[in-house]
C-alpha cells in the first residue's frame, strides 16, 4: 500500500513531485500524496493541476492534457483545462480535495480547520509522512542584511511552529523539513535560531503540553544513522544538515538545511545516506534547447526631477533588436580584441512562446530520462522576457566576457558607459549584480528573485544576449518538462524560484520509503 503524505508550504510542488516519482518494480507510486497546503494561487493551482494528473497511472496522462499545454493562446487553454476538468470529474474532485490553498497561522484558518482537514486526509493512518519547508525569507542571509537582521516581529520566523505544532497533533512517522542555507547561521536575540529548532522538533510537546506528542529523533540525510541507544545522539554538526544539491546529481549550486525526523517508537532506524553523483553542467541540459533572442521593450531617455529614470517604449521587433545588439557589439568587442572571438548575428530568431514543437537532441544530458515525456513532442515555457535597452548591452558584455576569460565580470570590470546608473555601483555592494551562468558548471542557486530581473541569470551563448526562461529555470530545477506552471510568466519564474528540485526530492524520498517499510 502506498504512504501517505502531507505536504505544508507547498509551493508549486517540488517536494511532492519527487515523493510521487518513486515506484515499486511494478510502477506503483510508493507515496500517495494526501494534501498539499500553499496559500499563493497561482501556485495552487500549479498544485492542483498537477495532482490531477496524479489521479493517473505513472506515465499515462490524458491527451487533453498535452492538448491544452500545447495550446498558445491563454485564454483557448484556460478553456480546454476546464473542459478536461469536466470530462474527468471523479480525478478533479480528488485533485480539488488534495490541493488546498490555505495560509498557515492566518485566522482564517485556526488548528481546528486545518485539523480537520488532515484528519479527512489521514483517515487514521498511523504510518504517514509530513513533508514541506516553512517560508525562510527571515532565515536567509540576504534577506537579513535587507532587513537588519531578524525582527521578533516577522511571522515568518515562527511559522515553523505551524508545522511543529501539525507534528505535536498528527504524530507522523517521518517528517522531512527543508529551509535556506541561513538558518545555520540566524540567530535571535543572540541565540542561534537552529538549535531550538532542533529542540523543539525533538520535543514538540514542549511547546504544545496539551497534546500528547511523542519524541522525534533528529538525522541526517548526508549521515550514516547513529544508533541513538548506543552512541552519542549529538554527533551530528550543525553542517551535517546541510545538503549541496551539486552532489547529487542537480545542476545547481543550491544549498539547502534539510532535517529527517524520525518518531522514537520506530525502533533501530538503518539507512544508507545520500549517495553523490557526478557534476551536472548546465550546458548538458540547456544546450540544446531552440536558441532564441531577448525580447527589447524599453530605454532610458532622461531622469525626472526625482532623479528617477524615464523611459520609452520601443517596439519588440527582430529588426530593432538586431540593430540595437549590432550597435552595443561595434563598441564592446575592442574590450576583447577583434581577433579573440567571432561574433554571428542571430536573424530570424523569435523570442519563443509557451509552447513550441520541436525534437530535442540531447546526447550529453544525463537527465534526460528524467526530464523527458515523448508525448509532449515540443517544449514548454521557453519564451524570454523583454530587457531594457540598455541591458542588453550589459548581458552581451557580461557573456563575451566569460567566452573569452572563462569566468563573468564584476562591475569593476565593466566600462564605464556600461555601468548603471544607480547608487549602489561605487560602492560595490552587489558586485556581481550581473551574472552569466558557466555552461560547464552548474548553475547558482534559483531564487524567487528570478521573477523581478534576469540579471542574476545570464544566458552564456552572446549571440542570443538575454536571461533564463521559465523551462531553462525549471531545468535547472530539475522540474519534468511537462511540468506546467500556472500564471503569468513572472508568477510562473517565482514558483519555479522558491521550489525544492524534485530529483534531489526523489532521492529522500527513497530513504523515507526503506524507513517505513524497515519499521
Amino acid at each position: 500500500m502506498s504512504i501517505p503524505v502531507i505536504d505544508l508550504f507547498a509551493g508549486p510542488g517540488g517536494l511532492g513531485e519527487g515523493f510521487s516519482a518513486v515506484t515499486d518494480d511494478n510502477g506503483n507510486r510508493q507515496f500517495d500524496i494526501k494534501l498539499s497546503i500553499e496559500k499563493d494561487f497561482f501556485a495552487h493551482q500549479t498544485l492542483e493541476l498537477r495532482s490531477f494528473l496524479r489521479q493517473f497511472p505513472v506515465n499515462q496522462f490524458p491527451e487533453e492534457y498535452y492538448r491544452m499545454i500545447r495550446e498558445n493562446d491563454s485564454y483557448k487553454r484556460d478553456q480546454l483545462k476546464k473542459e478536461m476538468f469536466g470530462l474527468y470529474e471523479k480525478e478533479y474532485k480528488a485533485a480539488k480535495e488534495e490541493a488546498w490553498q490555505c495560509e498557515l497561522g492566518h485566522e482564517d484558518f485556526p488548528p481546528e480547520i486545518v485539523d480537520a482537514r488532515i484528519e479527512t486526509a489521514l483517515r487514521g493512518n498511523k504510518n504517514w509522512v509530513l513533508i514541506g519547508g516553512p517560508p525562510c525569507q527571515a532565515y536567509s542571509i540576504v534577506g537579513r542584511a535587507r532587513n537588519k537582521g531578524i525582527s521578533e516581529e516577522d511571522h515568518r520566523v515562527y511559522l515553523y511552529r505551524e508545522y511543529l505544532r501539525i507534528i505535536a497533533k498528527h504524530h507522523p512517522k517521518v517528517f522531512v523539513m527543508e529551509n535556506v542555507k541561513g538558518l545555520l547561521s540566524a540567530k535571535l536575540n543572540g541565540d542561534k535560531i537552529f538549535e531550538w529548532i532542533k529542540k523543539d522538533l525533538k520535543n514538540p510537546g514542549r511547546l504544545f503540553p496539551g497534546l500528547d506528542s511523542p519524541n522525534y529523533r533528529i538525522y541526517s540525510f548526508v549521515k550514516e544513522p547513529v544508533d541513538f541507544e548506543k552512541d552519542d545522539p549529538v554527533y551530528l554538526k550543525d553542517e551535517d544538515f546541510l545538503i549541496k544539491t551539486e552532489k547529487y546529481g542537480v545542476p545547481q549550486n543550491r544549498h539547502r538545511v534539510i532535517l529527517l525526523g524520525i518518531r522514537e517508537d520506530a525502533g533501530k532506524i538503518n539507512y544508507h545516506p545520500l549517495k553523490t553523483q557526478n557534476m551536472v553542467k548546465l550546458k548538458d541540459v540547456i544546450g540544446d534547447f531552440p536558441k532564441l533572442r531577448s525580447g527589447v521593450g524599453r530605454e532610458i531617455i532622461g531622469t525626472n526631477f526625482k532623479g528617477k529614470n524615464s523611459y520609452r517604449k520601443i517596439e519588440n521587433t527582430e529588426k530593432n533588436w538586431n540593430n540595437i545588439v549590432a550597435e552595443y557589439y561595434k563598441k564592446i568587442k575592442n574590450e576583447f580584441g577583434e581577433n579573440k572571438i567571432q561574433f554571428v548575428p542571430i536573424t530570424g530568431l523569435t523570442t519563443g512562446e509557451n509552447y513550441k514543437k520541436v525534437v530535442l537532441n540531447e546526447p550529453d544530458n544525463p537527465l534526460i530520462n528524467w526530464y523527458s515525456d515523448f508525448c509532449l513532442k515540443g517544449i514548454l515555457n521557453h519564451e524570454t522576457r523583454t530587457h531594457l535597452k540598455e541591458d542588453l548591452s550589459r548581458y552581451l558584455f557580461s557573456s563575451l566576457y566569460l567566452q573569452t576569460k572563462k569566468d563573468f565580470p564584476k562591475l569593476k570590470d565593466y566600462p564605464k558607459w556600461l555601468l548603471p546608473n544607480h547608487k549602489n555601483v561605487a560602492g560595490g555592494k552587489f558586485a556581481d549584480r550581473f551574472r552569466t551562468q558557466r555552461p560547464d558548471q552548474p548553475a547558482t542557486t534559483v531564487t524567487s528573485h528570478i521573477s523581478k530581473d534576469g540579471h542574476y541569470f545570464i544566458h552564456y551563448d552572446p549571440t542570443q544576449c538575454r536571461s533564463l526562461t521559465v523551462r531553462e529555470a525549471a531545468r535547472i530545477q530539475t522540474f519534468p518538462d511537462n511540468y506546467y506552471f500556472c500564471g503569468t510568466r513572472t508568477q510562473q519564474y517565482h514558483q519555479v524560484g522558491n521550489a525544492v528540485p524534485p530529483f534531489l526530492a526523489k532521492q529522500l524520498a527513497e530513504i523515507v520509503t526503506l524507513i517505513i517499510k524497515k519499521n
